[in-house]
């Protein structure tokens, strides 16, 4: 069941406090929006400069992690989530059979949380939250 009331407090490089409630279905699309508009009020810095640098050069292993970190930091997510997030950010094909087990190892290092059998198993990023500049403040399920 959708958490049907959320607030966010985001601090910006110069100290000012942006607080946001999200009241009613609290859906992944309105939280990766809100995600969005921390990115532009400066809240999430490192970001974008982070994935952009992701070049060639790095590891499949790396930029699925920064896939994971940037597209889904809060939101449960399945390894074809993440697959086609890879193709649309490298242009470049990815198996799912390696997201997969990139994934699983994630969460053996404990960096993810897996959720479901192995035939739909879904992942949700366990420090998304304390990589970034904003807290959730409360959630009520």
């Amino acid at each position: 069941m959708p958490v049907r009331k959320m607030k966010v407090e985001v601090f910006d490089g110069s100290g000012n406090r942006y607080t946001v409630t999200f009241e009613g279905q609290v859906t992944r699309e309105k939280a990766l929006r809100l995600l969005d508009l921390i990115e532009l009020l400066g809240g999430m810095p490192g970001v974008n400069p982070e994935l952009e640098s992701a070049s060639s050069e790095s590891s499949k292993f790396e930029r699925v992690r920064l896939i994971v970190q940037r597209r889904f930091p809060i939101a449960w997510f399945s390894s074809k989530d993440v697959q086609s997030m890879y193709e649309q950010e490298f242009k470049e094909p990815i198996p799912l059979s390696t997201v997969s087990t990139y994934l699983s190892r994630m969460a053996d290092r404990g960096l993810l949380k897996k959720g479901g059998m192995s035939n739909r198993r879904h992942y949700k990023a366990l420090t998304g939250t304390s990589q970034s500049a904003f807290t959730v403040v409360k959630g009520n399920k």
